[in-house]
C-alpha cells in the first residue's frame, strides 16, 4: 500500500519555509505523494459544517503544489479535493495541465462537488447542481486534453474552435480522483474516475464507503480505458497510524492511505508525524 501525506498547503505549512522543509521531508522518507485541500471560502464566524476556523490559513491547492513541484523529484501532487463547480473548467484544465508539465507528470487530479453552501453563495455558483456541473465540467476538461479538434456542448460549458496546448504529459491526462461519500459520488467515481477519495475515515467508515462503491459498480458502466478503480483513504486528522492499523486499511482494499496530521499543529508536530508515519515505519 502507497502511504501518502495530507495537509501540506494548510495550517503550519501555509509558510513558505515549511512547506519546503516538510515536502523536501516526505520526498526523503519515501512518501508516494503530497496531497492538498480546497477551501476558497469558509463561513465567518464559523458555522457548522464548515471544517476550520476562519482564521486557519489554506493556500490554493495548485498554487501550493506548483510550489512543492519546485523543490521535489519524484514524489506525486495531488489535490484532495479541488472543489469542481465552483471553478472554470476550461481554466482549471490549462492550470492542471500546466502543473503537470512542469512537475513531470506527476499529477494527480483529485476533486469534488463541494458541500458548503456559504462558500458556494459567495463565489456565485449554486449549491444544488454543482453534481450535473461537475460531470460536465469533467467531461469539458478531458476533451480539451485528449481530442484533436476540442469541442463540447452542455448546459453549462461550450466550446469548439479552441485548442490549449501544452497539454497533460500522459496523452489520457493526469489520473482523476474523484472524492465524496454519497451514492451518487460513489457512481461518478464508477463512472469518471481513475480513483476514488474518502477523507477522514476510519477502517470501519472506509469499509462502508467501499460497500458504496461496490453498490454502485452494479449499476454504472465503468469505461474500460479507467481500469482498476484505485482507492485512497485518508485517516481522520491527527490519528495515529501503527502497523496493524495500516495493514487493516490495506486488507479491505484501499491502495493508497493519505496519513493526516492535526490540523493545528506546529511545524515541529507536523515533522514529528512526517516520520513517525514514514512508509518504512508503516510497514513493520
Amino acid at each position: 500500500m502507497n502511504i501518502g501525506l495530507f495537509n501540506v498547503n494548510a495550517g503550519a505549512c501555509s509558510v513558505p519555509a515549511n512547506v519546503v522543509r516538510i515536502a523536501t521531508l516526505a520526498e526523503e522518507f519515501g512518501y508516494e505523494s503530497l496531497w492538498v485541500g480546497e477551501h476558497v471560502v469558509v463561513p465567518s464566524p464559523r458555522v457548522p459544517p464548515s471544517p476550520i476556523d476562519p482564521l486557519h490559513p489554506m493556500l490554493d491547492p495548485l498554487v501550493a503544489l506548483a510550489f512543492i513541484a519546485a523543490v521535489t523529484e519524484r514524489v506525486k501532487l495531488a489535490t484532495g479535493i479541488v472543489i469542481l463547480p465552483q471553478r472554470n473548467p476550461l481554466v482549471l484544465a490549462k492550470q492542471v495541465a500546466s502543473l503537470d508539465v512542469l512537475s513531470g507528470g506527476r499529477v494527480l487530479l483529485g476533486l469534488g462537488v463541494g458541500y458548503l453552501e456559504p462558500e458556494f453563495r459567495a463565489i456565485g455558483v449554486p449549491l444544488e447542481d454543482r453534481g450535473r456541473r461537475s460531470t460536465e465540467y469533467l467531461e469539458a476538461m478531458r476533451e480539451l486534453w485528449c481530442s484533436s479538434e476540442p469541442a463540447y456542448e452542455g448546459k453549462y460549458v461550450a466550446f469548439s474552435g479552441v485548442d490549449a496546448y501544452p497539454r497533460p504529459v500522459k496523452p489520457s491526462g493526469p489520473p482523476i480522483v474523484i472524492g465524496g461519500r454519497s451514492a451518487a459520488g460513489y457512481r461518478r467515481a464508477v463512472a469518471f474516475g481513475n480513483g476514488w477519495y474518502g477523507w477522514g475515515l476510519t477502517v470501519e467508515a472506509a469499509a462502508d464507503a467501499l460497500a458504496g462503491l461496490d453498490k454502485a459498480a452494479a449499476t454504472v458502466a465503468r469505461p474500460a480505458r479507467l481500469g482498476r478503480l484505485e482507492i485512497t483513504v485518508s485517516p481522520p486528522p491527527g490519528a495515529e497510524i501503527d502497523p496493524g492499523t495500516a495493514a487493516r486499511y490495506a486488507e479491505i482494499g484501499v491502495d493508497r492511505l493519505v496519513v493526516n496530521p492535526p490540523a493545528d499543529a506546529d511545524i515541529e508536530a507536523v515533522a514529528s508525524y512526517v516520520h513517525r508515519h514514514a512508509p518504512s515505519e508503516l510497514a513493520q
